[in-house]
């Protein structure tokens, strides 16, 4: 584990978002290629700096982590944030990866950010929410691991807990190898 603050892998790293960070983000959000299972996006990229600013206070405090995804080379390619952080639990969310990504940037952007909250932070457990008509996520986090724990109308809920992903994660790893 590199550090909260940042994360590397083999292809991508994960630093921690700064409110220059704005403009990409704004535009991965309202962008309709990577925003349809998103909650919809209002506001300009003043908007989105003032939330960072906001956001940053929660950083500070250990209540959130929100994360850009980039290549190696520094070329920004998604996005990923650890909320609602308990003293065993957090949220997994915020996922979201653009074109700019090198392939297997799906797996290790969620090894890396997993790590995070179990290795880096001693957290047990992680919940994720995902929009039922999301079929590529679903299929990822049943690939991942991740057990399903309830649906409401909009949509399916998954827990991941740090144990499971300590036994998957060299598996997972080794996938990124080959």
């Amino acid at each position: 584990m590199n550090s909260i603050h940042e994360i590397a892998g083999n292809c991508l790293r994960l630093r921690l978002v700064a409110p220059p960070d704005a403009a990409f983000i704004h535009a991965l959000r309202t962008d309709p290629a990577y925003n349809a299972h998103l909650s919809p996006v209002t506001g300009t990229v003043a908007d989105q700096q003032a939330w960072i600013t906001a956001y940053k206070a929660r950083e500070a405090a250990g209540q959130e982590f929100y994360y850009i995804i980039e290549r190696q080379d520094g070329v920004p390619c998604g996005t990923v944030r650890l909320y609602g952080i308990t003293q065993d639990s957090f949220t997994w969310g915020s996922w979201i990866l653009n074109a700019d990504k090198p392939s297997g940037a799906a797996l290790e952007s969620a090894l890396l950010s997993f790590s995070v909250g179990f290795e880096g932070l001693g957290l047990s457990r992680a919940d994720i929410d995902v929009r039922r008509d999301n079929a590529r996520a679903i299929s990822f986090y049943r690939r991942f691991g991740m057990t399903e724990t309830g649906a409401d109308s909009e949509n399916l809920y998954f827990e991941l807990t740090g144990a499971r992903f300590a036994a998957l994660s060299a598996s997972l790893r080794e996938q990124l190898e080959a």
